[in-house]
């Protein structure tokens, strides 16, 4: 888990590795991913600058602006911009964020890919978004409306950029989902590739986790199941290929926000998402299959 506050002074904090692959010479999350908290005081500005192709910052608190050489992004609580290439971003906290003494991001960049290629990006691969909280939470809500909502493995909406339609993904690289869990809820469990570097956006204080085993049983039950809980405010990581399930055990909804390197796996055709349905149906037809091509497929003639 990550600490969110810095108590008054300026630091970025960098997540742990999410495995012991993650044994690098620079800071990483994940394999290509790097996940920090930054917090920036009431009043005050603070650079963030990394050498990124992409890089998201969604706001955990506060309001306030960011100065990019793309113009002025003006943010508040719950919303999600994404800005291409390794520009120095200036980011200035409004008078008027008191709580905590500040504002807060959760920022994450694909700077360990950049930093195990050796290399800087030249040209900007997608233009910049920016997502408020209004849109995004209106847009799941009006999904959970939906009567068939209920039969659905989950129930939030992927962002994306015109640029990067083809892998239906935020970026190039990276692939941002803004997730419902409602209460009484346990997901079928699943696995892919790419790590996910997953933010509690909101939690109840108990009772909300995601379950994650590297094996299955013949019945689709994980295996030594390790729980990592859903804590308002803090992160945690899903290892690659790991089989995990989000669970709610509450009356009340809980919302996460995981981030992957999945626009890169896509475009390789490497993404291999599967889920426990249809890994039975192999077992039971005594199947193997090499890699989940169909359930490449149905990811990316998903609905837009």
């Amino acid at each position: 888990m990550l600490s969110q506050d810095s108590f008054g002074i300026h630091r970025l904090y960098h997540a742990p590795e999410s495995n012991a692959l993650a044994d690098t010479e620079y800071p990483a999350t994940g394999m290509n991913q790097l996940a920090s908290f930054v917090r920036i005081k009431t009043g005050e500005a603070f650079t963030t600058k990394a050498t990124a192709t992409s890089q998201v910052f969604y706001c955990i608190r506060g309001d306030g602006f960011s100065d990019t050489s793309h113009g002025k992004v003006r943010w508040a609580q719950g919303d999600l911009f994404v800005v291409p290439g390794s520009e120095a971003i200036t980011h200035h906290a409004s008078k008027e964020s008191t709580e905590h003494g500040g504002a807060a991001f959760y920022w994450i960049t694909d700077e360990p890919l950049c930093k195990y290629l050796g290399v800087a990006p030249t040209v900007n691969r997608f233009e910049p978004a920016h997502f408020t909280r209004d849109a995004l939470v209106g847009a799941v809500k009006k999904l959970a409306a939906d009567p068939d909502s209920k039969d659905k493995n989950r129930i939030g909406v992927l962002l994306g950029t015109k640029q990067a339609r083809g892998t239906k993904t935020l970026t190039h690289v990276m692939w941002v989902l803004f997730n419902l869990l409602p209460g009484k809820t346990t997901q079928k469990a699943h696995r892919h590739t790419p790590t996910a570097l997953d933010f509690a956006v909101s939690a109840p204080a108990k009772g909300v986790y995601t379950a994650m085993a590297r094996k299955i049983d013949k019945d689709g039950n994980l295996i030594d199941a390790v729980n990592a809980p859903w804590k308002t405010g803090g992160a945690f990581t899903t290892p690659p290929g790991w089989w995990h399930s989000h669970v709610n055990e509450t009356d009340e909804d809980a919302w996460v926000l995981p981030v992957q390197d999945a626009g890169l796996f896509t475009y390789q055709r490497t993404l291999d998402i599967r889920f426990v349905p249809a890994v039975l149906e192999d077992i039971k037809n005594m199947t193997i299959q090499g890699a989940s091509f169909e359930g490449e497929k149905t990811y990316v003639n998903s609905k837009e």
